[in-house]
């Protein structure tokens, strides 16, 4: 089918390149010497190399970086034997769907940092009913391999070296549209790979779009085909969407296909019912203005932990929920429950043992604050809080200040200033005491000494208690700590 952009030329001096394109040059120019010389190897070789996919549509974005996507004729085997002679680095991990990774420093790019390559076999894919994995099947021509591709927008190529602009589904007008199709039916595509469905929530949390309706109808047709996809790509799919700018778009998304309920059922399972009798928050949009408030706290760029944090910290409520007798809506120890279903959740994605522990933890500890109250916290209750959050404490000042969503500007305030007092209070005993590294005041060889006893569990009993009456009283010197120690001591006796 033609198409009139397919033959457009990416070259400064063309006057009839539109905006969207001219923006793409320079973006193309700034990666010319890495994918230029490449592209003259593989053409030595016999074969052919374009700029493929996400890579096309982030430079015409004008948002390109130095991870490019690259397609080709040649065999995986062709692919290492063209680029082990020039690339820095070369990995095979996905060779066995097609695809050569390599990194290249090129000092003669303009920023001179170092590219990170993906190099794959033109190809299409597809999933049986009971396979994990795609089969991968290679094809012969660049048009095959963009027709096999997940969104029109990412369905563009620029061949090289001569910086053709090839576009068969007209992907460059969904990208100005800001909306996402597939290049063939959304049924063949996500029949192809189910895990496309998840890739439309992201794009729409990352880069703001659309997804066509007939998308849209076809996730909630077919949402049951995500069942198939492993946890680790699932899992993956989730983190980048999260890390996006808009995650609530993306879940939002997620939930009302109903992929959420077979991924992470514990979001949509929010979505309590609310009668005339018994009114609440609504805990779903209150999670999701968490998450948003807990990314306009973040100083450092994305943080995946806070923002799983945010999106999760109430999962217990709909197991807590109680109607009281006054009418009220209770959630007693919702935290603790949430705790452990977050841990059940994240390990069934098969997410490291570090983050499920931290976002668990930062889970169970996000009602903590609430006892503050307007300082009424003694000196032992504030050394217990920074103690229990250890190096979470940046993370749980953060989602405890982004859990107050309410519209009462002067229950909002009220909140705000009794969190600044505590961290207040916090800043001042961590200048008079080391608040980030609590320990007794005399260690395993001292405790020995001091009662006249060997290794054994009486030592571990006697830290413990030093440890909780250094929390009670503040640091006690080692004489005190001593003669307290021998008291307790006695009395075990």
């Amino acid at each position: 089918m033609p198409n009139d952009t397919k033959d457009t030329d990416f070259r400064p001096a063309a006057p009839e390149l539109n905006q969207v394109q001219r923006r793409a040059v320079g973006e193309l120019l700034r990666v010319a010497p890495v994918a230029d010389d490449l592209a003259a190897r593989f053409a030595e070789a016999g074969f052919s190399l374009a700029l493929v996919g996400g890579s096309v549509r982030d430079a015409l974005l004008g948002r390109l970086g130095n991870d490019l996507d690259f397609t080709t004729d040649a065999r995986p085997e062709d692919v290492l034997r063209i680029v082990r002679p020039w690339a820095d680095a070369v990995w095979d991990v996905g060779i066995a769907f097609g695809t050569v990774g390599c990194r290249k420093r090129v000092p003669e790019a303009q920023d001179g940092r170092d590219f990170q390559l993906e190099i794959t076999t033109y190809r299409s894919e597809a999933y049986d009913r009971t396979s994990r994995k795609p089969e991968v099947a290679y094809g012969d021509s660049l048009d095959e391999d963009l027709r096999r591709r997940d969104f029109t927008v990412n369905a563009m190529a620029v061949a090289l070296p001569r910086k053709e602009f090839i576009d068969p589904h007209d992907g460059l007008s969904d990208l100005a549209r800001r909306v996402l199709r597939t290049p063939g039916t959304p049924e063949e595509s996500f029949s192809d790979d189910p895990l496309r469905m998840m890739r439309a929530a992201r794009f729409a949390a990352q880069l703001d779009f659309a997804v066509a309706e007939p998308v849209q109808a076809a996730m909630r047709a077919m949402a049951e085909r995500i069942d198939i996809v492993s946890a680790e790509r699932v899992r993956d799919e989730l983190n980048k969407l999260l890390l996006s700018e808009h995650p609530r778009e993306g879940i939002t998304l997620l939930v009302d296909s109903g992929i959420a309920d077979r991924v992470l059922p514990e979001i949509p399972a929010l979505r309590l019912e609310r009668d005339e009798h018994h009114r609440h928050k609504d805990v779903y949009e209150h999670s999701l203005t968490v998450l948003e408030q807990a990314i306009g706290l973040e100083k450092e760029g994305p943080d995946l932990v806070l923002r799983l944090a945010a999106l999760l910290h109430d999962i217990g409520k709909p197991r807590t929920r109680r109607f009281e007798s006054d009418g009220r809506v209770s959630f007693h120890h919702h935290e603790v429950v949430g705790a452990k279903m977050t841990k059940q959740r994240m390990t069934r994605l098969k997410y490291p043992n570090d983050m499920v522990r931290d976002v668990a933890r930062l889970v169970e500890l996000h009602l903590r604050f609430h006892g503050y109250g307007t300082g009424e916290w003694t000196d032992s209750a504030v050394r217990r809080y920074v103690r229990d959050a250890g190096p979470l404490l940046p993370r749980l000042h953060k989602l405890t200040r982004s859990d107050c969503t309410t519209r009462n500007r002067r229950k909002a305030l009220a909140l705000s200033q009794a969190y600044d007092s505590l961290e207040e209070r916090i800043e001042r005993l961590r200048e008079q005491e080391e608040l980030e590294a609590i320990r007794p005041d005399l260690d395993g060889n001292e405790i020995m000494t001091a009662l006249g006893v060997g290794p054994g569990p009486e030592v571990g009993r006697a830290y413990r208690y030093l440890l909780e009456l250094r929390i009670e009283q503040g640091p006690l010197g080692r004489e005190a700590a001593e003669a307290a120690l021998r008291t307790w001591w006695s009395a075990q006796k």
